[in-house]
This record gives C-alpha cells, sequence and structure tokens, in this order.
C-alpha cells in the first residue's frame, strides 16, 4: 500500500518532533492557515469520523514553510550593475 499524504505528513512530525503549534508557525511561514482541529483531523486513524485526507496543497504548503523553518528565509539576490564598456 502507498502512503498517502497524512502518512507522509505524520512521519515528519514525528522526525522533526513538531508539535500542533509548531506546524501552525511553520505554514504561517508561508501565509499559509490551519487550525489546530484540522491538524487533528490530519492525524486522527482513517476508520475514525472526524477523519480527514490532507489534500496536496496543504502538504505542498507545509514542506516549503518547513524548508524556511529549517534553513532560514533565502536571501535576496543583488542587483547587477550593468557593465560599462
Amino acid at each position: 500500500m502507498p502512503l498517502t499524504n497524512n502518512d507522509i505528513f505524520k512521519k515528519l512530525r514525528v522526525a522533526h518532533k513538531l508539535r500542533d503549534t509548531d506546524i501552525i508557525k511553520i505554514c504561517a511561514l508561508v501565509d499559509f492557515k490551519v487550525s489546530k482541529s484540522e491538524l487533528g483531523a490530519f492525524f486522527r486513524k482513517e476508520d475514525h469520523p472526524k477523519y480527514m485526507e490532507c489534500g496536496d496543497q496543504i502538504l505542498r504548503n507545509f514542506l516549503n514553510g518547513l524548508v524556511i523553518h529549517l534553513r532560514g528565509p533565502m536571501p535576496k539576490k543583488e542587483q547587477k550593475e550593468p557593465s560599462k564598456k
């Protein structure tokens, strides 16, 4: 059985020892809002009535936020002055 987005999200949460508040802050780094109740629904078992499937957009925004959280924001590119001949 292949891994679902929920499985990947759970494994990343455990591997990085993240709490719900940490995940909310990480998502906020990319201007993506997620609530504690939504997170709880993602981390439930599939047979639970309140289980919710984690979509690609949620996982993508979390991963982008995690990169910023771990590496820091991307440095601004310096503009080069036009060369004079």
